[in-house]
């Protein structure tokens, strides 16, 4: 059985999936692959994971770096969960390219990744801003994000990512 949660951001309403234990889904309502990870049957419940979800995003959103990280729980391909694990490792502030993470995941597995195949990866993370996609962008800069642009910018400035674009790539990166 899974369960939800509503959360009231200032970027709007999102909802918050578990499988008891840990967060299985973070999503902004209404966005691309909303709800992609809930089975049919789900029930409203508080659990203590979404406590401290809640209070995680109540740090991120107050300009603060959370510092207990809610479990979290995938439930996808090996490549998928390969690729979601990747932007958590990204500091707070920093950037990376897909391409960065695709050469990562060659370094890692040997074989070719695209930095396609990551970004549609990247695109259908369950676990939104706890899984920082939205800290991964293009090679020539911003671009698609399942909450939509609006939402990905909003979210790299209040991780003070302030230069979008290029420049505003790290220059510490695990993917190297």
């Amino acid at each position: 059985m899974q369960y939800t949660c509503s959360y009231s951001s200032p970027l709007g309403e999102m909802l918050i999936a578990s499988d008891g234990s840990a967060v299985t889904g973070l999503w902004f309502i209404g966005q691309k692959y909303f709800g992609s990870t809930l089975e049919a049957e789900y029930a409203e419940k508080a659990l203590p994971v979404f406590g401290q979800t809640v209070r995680w995003l109540d740090d991120y959103f107050q300009g603060n770096v959370p510092m207990e990280m809610p479990p979290v729980s995938f439930n996808s391909s090996s490549f998928r969960i390969r690729v979601w694990k990747l932007p958590m490792e990204i500091p707070y502030g920093h950037t990376v390219t897909y391409g960065e993470i695709a050469r990562t995941l060659e370094t890692q597995t040997g074989r070719c990744v695209s930095a396609q195949a990551v970004g549609g990866a990247v695109g259908h993370n369950p676990v939104s801003i706890i899984v920082p996609c939205h800290r991964v962008i293009g090679s020539n800069g911003l671009t698609g994000y399942a909450g939509g642009l609006d939402k990905k910018l909003a979210l790299l400035r209040r991780s003070e990512e302030r230069r979008v674009g290029k420049e505003c790539r790290s220059r510490w990166s695990p993917y190297h």
